[in-house]
């Protein structure tokens, strides 16, 4: 009989018994995806590749289901033009069968997000996610399910639900994402529960220990992942589509003297997207995409005479050139005392060589969300407080890190988060945490994205009506110097 899963049910194949002859054997092939949104060219990844990839498999299986962990609206360069509208064309067409939003999918706002959702031609879930009178939001429902022959299974889907701090989901409502999946899969009955989830590698884990879920497709982290401790497993793909994880789970069911058993068997493999050539149809799409974009933002600004580097790991570690580039020009623009904007708003996860001629594209694919620059009047202690946040979580890669202009500061990360920072100087002098000081940053964070919450303490100076658009300070920047040089020169100190 089905058995309700409130523990985990995905066991290792049993030998066979006697009356192994009755039994019906099923074969699904499970696809995990995350965290794609752009649509530049590569030897491997992308959406092109992807959708080659996806039909090959159907191609070859009977039973195949795609899963969507998150993460594509935002921040492709378009993205910032369009909103995201270009994804959700090609999220269409590449063959996804199941949807879960990562927080980029509420980078425009609750209005946006509600618009591209509902043009997204697929099963969409969020169990997590309610409109503000606690209604589910239209066209999303918490669990689908799947059935194959002689076997059931419960997909259930959860969003991110640090997308409060992460993006700009507006008065949507987001669950605490683990004990939501609990609640959910204590009424499930079926013999598989397959999670789909969008979460950090610390909520990761709490779900695959909590026995909430047999099979755990994840996304945020950006890492090619694939756990499994004999009962319970986990994966994610890495960013762009350019690896895939595939779990062929095999399900056995035998019935003696009406007793009904389910024994599954998953095994694993990754998909390499350089091996596949991309889709035509597809890829006739991402090049009139990119052909919108050419004309416009192909256009020199500067040079810039030093390296730069805006990998993921680059610009959440520790200072950067490029992020001493952008801190520079929104203090600049804004006449502001020191300037802080997070390391996870730099997107290009790219290297420039000495030499590289800076476009209008390259600034846009750095900082593709549309933010703005904004500035605030705040004491010294409330700046304290915004450098402990921005080191409050270095280990685990957080966007929240800080680049920095007009401050140098040495941080302690042994100690505990909001106790890490050791000295802070402005201009020549240490931190007064009674003085006031004018502090420019991005609207995200100034609405208390990335849990920059002592902006709210503050009294503004620029708002988000009247500031500027932060590419377009950084461009301005780039154009009135003509070379530029920055480089790491001992502004974050860590230990």
């Amino acid at each position: 009989m089905l058995r309700p899963l409130t523990a985990p049910t995905l066991l290792a194949l049993l030998a066979a018994p006697t009356w192994a002859q009755e039994a019906q054997t099923v074969t699904v092939t499970m696809i995990g995806v995350n965290d794609i949104d752009r649509i530049e060219d590569g030897e491997r990844g992308g959406f092109a590749r992807l959708a080659a990839a996806i039909a090959a498999e159907r191609e070859a299986s009977e039973n195949v289901v795609v899963l969507h962990a998150g993460d594509s609206l935002s921040p492709s360069l378009l993205s910032g033009i369009d909103q995201g509208a270009h994804i959700v064309e090609l999220l269409n067409a590449v063959g996804i069968d199941v949807f879960v939003p990562g927080n980029h999918e509420f980078d425009f706002g609750a209005e946006v997000f509600r618009e591209r959702m509902a043009a997204l031609d697929m099963t969409k879930l969020a169990g997590n996610l309610t409109e503000p009178s606690g209604e589910p939001v239209e066209g999303f429902e918490p669990t689908t399910t799947l059935e194959f022959g002689p076997v059931t299974v419960s997909v259930m889907g959860l969003t991110s639900d640090d997308a409060v701090e992460k993006s700009s989901p507006g008065e949507l409502r987001i669950a605490p994402l683990v004990p939501a999946a609990g609640e959910i899969a204590g009424g499930i009955e079926a013999d598989a529960v397959v999670a789909v989830v969008h979460a950090a590698r610390s909520e990761d884990m709490e779900l695959f220990d909590s026995g909430h879920a047999d099979l755990i497709f994840s996304g945020d982290d950006h890492v090619l992942t694939t756990l499994y401790d004999g009962a319970t497993a986990l994966v994610e793909a890495r960013e762009q589509a350019a690896f895939l994880p595939v779990v062929d789970v095999t399900f056995t069911v035998t019935e003696e003297e009406g007793e009904r058993e389910v024994e599954i068997d998953p095994s694993f493999r990754i998909i390499d997207t350089a091996a596949f050539e991309p889709d035509p149809d597809v890829q006739a799409m991402i090049d009139g995409f990119n052909a919108q974009l050419d004309e416009e933002l192909n256009v020199a600004i500067g040079t810039t005479t030093t390296a730069l580097d805006s990998r993921r790991a680059s610009v959440r570690g520790g200072e950067t050139a490029i992020g001493n580039l952008i801190a520079d020009a929104m203090r600049e623009a804004s006449g502001a005392d020191i300037a802080i904007t997070n390391g996870g708003g730099i997107r290009g996860d790219r290297e420039y060589a000495a030499g590289t001629e800076l476009t209008r594209r390259d600034v846009l694919t750095e900082l593709p969300f549309g933010n703005r620059t904004v500035s605030f009047e705040l004491t010294g202690a409330q700046v304290r407080e915004l450098l402990e946040n921005g080191l409050s979580a270095v280990e685990e890669g957080s966007g929240r890190f800080p680049q920095v202009s007009g401050l140098a500061l040495e941080a302690d990360l042994s100690a505990e988060p909001g106790s890490r920072v050791t000295s802070v100087t402005i201009g020549d002098a240490p931190l007064d945490e009674a003085a006031t000081y004018v502090v420019a940053t991005n609207d995200y964070m100034g609405g208390g994205g990335d849990g920059y919450a002592a902006f709210a303490e503050g009294t503004p100076v620029i708002d988000a009506i009247t500031g500027d658009l932060m590419a377009n300070d950084v461009m301005a920047h780039i154009r009135e110097a003509g070379e530029i040089a920055p480089a790491p020169e001992g502004r974050i100190t860590l230990n």
